[in-house]
């Protein structure tokens, strides 16, 4: 299903950014796919269904140590690959599905062998991805929780150096976006699992039931509503902590069922039922997400048109014989991964799409129109 998505993007501004903008291990990994495959969308993809296939495989290996039944854990692990956030992390080109990766392997690690190559990771995270500063602020804190001095001033050390290399991001005027965050989290993981995984962590806060898991995602939470009560936050830069949790819910919810008589298990299957039906639907909005477009009344409203229009607007282009434009730099960045370079013999104008303005180049998804634009040659000589 992944692989099949790969014809329906479009590489967007921020992805064609991370190819061309300052150097990253990131920049490095999906740039070393498109030198080996060439540079298309199936080499600009794959890295990231690979690093979300290795994630699904640690992330079953990690809830042996939480779920006992092997068919629950099975269940947990659709949960996960079904989690529109998930989904989409591993498709689209971000930090996203890097950090879940490395956040799985470190957990996996930590909890499986011997501390100092958890040193070892952790230093290699400081290097190359300023997103797992939240994962060396979360074990600072787990640090003084388990009073380990040295793990401690490691990772103060860590978390120090990451907001020396990287900086941190204080743009714009203050202003609140609390509920924006409310509301992204709760389309990342679905409404009924997100409440259910507030209350789990609440619930362990109540009981004291405090484990490694628990502090990098409730930190990692907390720390991203505090922010948004500020500025507006990068998701996918603490999401894949949040999931992290996912090993905790199972178990409470495995916990709770079990320890009640089947007369009294009835609420907990359906619960289960109505979550998991409620979740398929998300992830089928995701796979099948141009048919959206009819019923969307602006296109550009459309939660994944920023990666949509670009591949098919420089097919059309080329299909006329013309190889470059003039156009304004976001859609110059996308054009350019497919070969429609800059220049000033044709200058690309968008127009809205529900403009009844003439246009002579059109993009349509399932009989709609999502893009126009005149396309106007301004080099005679």
């Amino acid at each position: 299903m992944l692989t099949l998505q790969i014809s329906e993007l479009s590489i967007s501004y921020n992805e064609a950014e991370i190819l061309n903008g300052d150097f990253s291990f990131l920049q490095l990994f999906i740039n070393s796919s498109i030198l080996f495959f060439g540079q298309n969308d199936f080499a600009l993809r794959l890295p990231m269904i690979l690093l979300h296939l290795l994630s699904a495989m640690l992330f079953y290996k990690i809830s042996q140590n939480y779920v006992k039944i092997q068919r629950n854990r099975i269940w947990l692990l659709i949960v996960f690959i079904l989690l529109p956030g998930v989904i989409s992390s591993a498709v689209i080109v971000n930090s996203a599905g890097l950090i879940l990766f490395g956040l799985l392997l470190f957990v996996y690690i930590y909890e499986n062998y011997s501390i100092k190559y958890s040193y070892i990771l952790l230093l290699f995270y400081m290097l190359i991805e300023s997103g797992f500063v939240a994962l060396f602020m979360s074990l600072i804190i787990f640090s003084l929780y388990k009073k380990n001095i040295k793990f401690l001033l490691f990772n103060l050390a860590m978390f120090l150096s990451s907001l020396f290399i990287y900086g941190i991001d204080t743009h714009g005027s203050p202003k609140g976006y609390f509920l924006d965050s409310i509301g992204i989290y709760a389309a990342i993981f679905s409404p009924i699992i997100f409440v259910y995984l507030f209350y789990v962590l609440y619930r362990r806060y109540l009981t004291k039931d405090f484990d490694l898991l628990w502090f990098i995602s409730t930190v990692a939470l907390l720390f991203s509503l505090l922010l948004s009560f500020r500025q507006r936050v990068a998701l996918e830069y603490f999401a894949p902590y949040v999931i992290l949790s996912l090993f905790l819910v199972a178990q409470t919810f495995e916990h709770s069922y079990r320890v009640r008589l089947s007369m009294f298990r009835k609420k907990y299957k359906w619960a289960f039922i109505v979550s998991l039906a409620l979740l398929l639907l998300n992830s089928s909005a995701v796979f099948f997400n141009k048919y959206l477009y009819s019923v969307v009344g602006e296109p550009k409203k459309h939660f994944s048109y920023k990666i949509h229009v670009a591949k098919e607007l420089a097919q059309e282009l080329k299909s006329r014989g013309i190889e470059c434009v003039k156009t304004d730099a976001k859609m110059s960045g996308r054009l350019e991964f497919y070969g429609v370079t800059k220049c000033n013999n044709y200058l690309l104008e968008e127009i809205s799409a529900n403009s009844t303005k003439p246009s002579n180049v059109t993009i349509s998804y399932k009989n709609r129109i999502v893009y126009s634009a005149n396309v106007t040659n301004i080099n005679t000589n």
